[in-house]
């Protein structure tokens, strides 16, 4: 098989496709610390979760000990509609960059949402339609997550209702549109639909929100509206399980011709890309089959992983969702006006926190500018305009290329192109008219948002 010619694009036939989630948390030693109770410090029970998210998710989240979970066919079906996704071999860069490294990337954005949230949102969608319930709420800062859920909706019947951040409200009217188009009401968040969002106006007047407000915001309507829980793009370990169709895909591709990857490359805001690329590739680190060089790529100006905290902390700016362990940089850390590259959650994954901390993983933190200019980049060689998230893995994959041109080295590498960036054109705007700026939190700055971060013992 190895010396078989690689093609520019490997497709995997529908047989092919995985017909289980892989769930990573079964093979660490070091499981993810429990969601914890805020009122009384304890681990959160299904019943208490069951308050907020649908019943079949709770137990997804609380699942460390089987590796694999059936996905249930209805959605194995809607998966057919956009996957599997290529595997691309990137030959037009790895021959303008010069290098002996060959870089691989596996492309989620061939949906109407222009991303891999979809993976997870038909999932959630279908156990919340399984369950019975009237509809779904969530947020959204991009609008990828709230794109890919409405959609979800609509091929379902479920009501959904989304919180975009609201920045990202003003910025991207387009995405807004076609949340809209497939049914979904979407509402800029803070807003004064909701008394978490009337609070956050009173303390922080024309503010442009955060990923934080609107988790609040959602959450709370959720739990007081009949018939509707609450639905999460990212950072849960369920999100992580869903996504993991990526890594399994990209791996059974590789396999297929031999391949194995040195370096997997993701960018990481909550982790549900990151997680889902390199799952089953940890997998077998941890089960000691393999060795790979991971690197989580996150924004300068929102960098939890590089230097965040390793602590509880709420998930959500209003305080209202269980405590999350994860790098953190506190639930009150709203990240700069100037910052257009998505990613902007305040902390990180617990599984990948975890996974993190034990040393598993490597975290690098990369200015805006150098992100849209390797965006830049990619789109004019390799003819995909990418999503400005990807691009901070876009970003890291040709600096590896670049060393391996200096070393000699012929690394493989993979990274996660998460979508497409056809909505993001008012950041692509900045760059291009020499408006846009690095911004990197002070030690001071980000000081503030530790100051809010939940004390009790066990947690210093």
């Amino acid at each position: 098989m190895a010396n078989k010619e690689i093609p520019y694009k490997i497709y995997l036939e529908e047989s092919e496709m995985p017909k289980k989630w892989y769930n990573v948390r079964a093979d660490m030693a070091n499981k993810p610390a429990p969601l914890l109770n805020p009122g009384t410090l304890k681990p959160m029970t299904a019943e208490e979760l069951g308050v907020v998210f649908c019943d079949e998710l709770v137990q997804q989240e609380l699942n460390d000990t089987d590796a694999w979970i059936d996905i249930p066919e209805e959605i194995v079906n809607f998966y057919k509609m956009y996957r599997p996704s290529p595997l691309v071999r990137a030959y037009c860069l790895e021959k303008k960059l010069q290098t002996p490294a060959k870089i691989y990337y596996k492309f989620e954005g061939n949906n109407t949402s222009g991303s891999h949230k979809l993976n997870s949102a038909i999932a959630q969608a279908y156990y919340a339609k399984q369950q019975g319930l009237k509809g779904v709420t969530t947020e959204t800062g991009a609008g990828q997550w709230g794109t890919a859920l409405s959609m979800a909706c609509a091929y379902l019947d479920l009501d959904c209702k989304v919180y975009m951040v609201k920045v990202s409200y003003e910025q991207k009217p387009f995405r807004r549109e076609v949340m809209r188009t497939y049914g979904a009401s979407v509402t800029p968040s803070p807003s004064e639909t909701t008394e978490v969002g009337r609070r956050i106006l009173r303390e922080h007047p024309g503010t442009t929100g955060s990923l934080g407000c609107a988790i609040s915001e959602a959450v709370e309507v959720a739990t007081s509206h009949e018939g509707y829980r609450y639905v999460l793009g990212s950072v849960l370990n369920q999100v992580l399980l869903h996504q993991s169709v990526i890594g399994l895909e990209a791996k059974t591709a590789m396999d297929k011709y031999g391949i194995k990857p040195d370096v997997i490359i993701g960018c990481a805001g909550g982790g549900s890309n990151l997680g889902g690329l390199i799952s089953p590739f940890m997998g077998e680190m941890l089960r000691g089959e393999a060795d790979y060089h991971f690197i989580a790529v996150e924004p300068a100006s929102c960098p939890s992983f590089t230097r965040g905290k390793f602590l509880y902390d709420f998930c959500d700016t209003g305080k209202i969702c269980p405590l999350a362990k994860m790098y953190t940089l506190g639930s009150g850390f709203i990240p700069s006006a100037n910052h257009a590259g998505g990613l902007r959650f305040h902390g990180m994954s617990s599984t990948l926190s975890q996974l993190y901390h034990d040393g598993l993983m490597e975290a690098r933190a990369v200015e805006q500018t150098s992100v849209f200019e390797a965006a830049e980049q990619f789109a004019r060689i390799e003819g995909i305009l990418p999503a400005p998230e990807s691009s901070h893995a876009i970003r890291v994959a040709i600096d590896e290329a670049l060393k391996c041109k200096e070393t000699g080295e012929e690394k493989t590498i993979l990274f996660g192109l998460t979508g497409t960036g056809y909505f993001d054109m008012v950041a692509y705007e900045k760059f291009h008219n020499g408006e846009m700026s690095d911004y990197i939190p002070s030690d001071e700055d980000l000081q503030a948002g530790f100051d809010g971060i939940p004390r009790f013992p066990g947690n210093e």
